[in-house]
């Protein structure tokens, strides 16, 4: 198979895949999420010579790249916006959210959000790209030992986080169980009042 077949073969299997990682990223940003995706198969076309047997993990590599440029250019079309005083707030566009509005399992996001962007992607890759240590390792450029001693550290930090802020009501259970047992005296009482009723 010529690397023009394989680079194909590559595109339409993992095309949606790609889409989805670099979506997952660009949270609300969807107009971005088709240019990046261009990139990525731009890049992938040049270096089709370089295509693995199993190129999903080294395109979701692409992707952190491209991704990465993405970002950056955002900041900096934010930064010009800001200075040209045509933000948001500006237009009577901004929001304040209210109390209720916090989406379920928000705690967990807000978590996330405080681990370093090295963990944060990590983790990212094994729970929604759903990679092995081997395939992290290639989407991240490292060896698979790294990989694994990355992903177990991150989720250590990221567990320290959520117990940091877990909201009070999924704490409140461990606190308080309720009893595995009925008291002897209490189950007596209801043993002896229903011989009498």
């Amino acid at each position: 198979m010529s690397n023009d077949d394989l680079f194909a073969a590559a595109y339409r299997e993992h095309y949606w895949a790609v889409s989805r990682y670099v979506a997952r990223r660009l949270q609300g940003r969807a107009d971005e999420v088709e240019e990046v995706v261009a990139e990525v198969f731009t890049v992938a076309w040049r270096r089709r010579a370089d295509l693995p047997a199993t190129p999903l993990p080294w395109l979701y590599g692409v992707a952190r790249n491209c991704l990465a440029n993405a970002v950056r250019g955002y900041g900096r079309r934010r930064r010009l916006v800001d200075r040209l005083g045509n933000d948001e707030a500006a237009h009577g566009r901004h929001i304040e959210a209210g109390p209720d509005t916090e989406a379920p399992g928000a705690w967990v996001h807000e978590a996330l959000d405080r681990l370093s962007p090295a963990d944060r992607e990590v983790l990212r890759l094994a729970a929604w790209e759903e990679l092995g240590p081997e395939e992290i390792a290639v989407a991240l450029g490292c060896g698979s030992r790294a990989a694994a001693m990355r992903l177990h550290r991150a989720r250590h930090r990221l567990r320290a986080e959520i117990d940091r802020i877990r909201p009070m009501t999924a704490a409140e259970p461990a606190k308080h169980p309720a009893p595995a047992v009925v008291p002897a005296s209490a189950d007596a009482g209801l043993c002896k009042d229903h011989r009498h009723g």
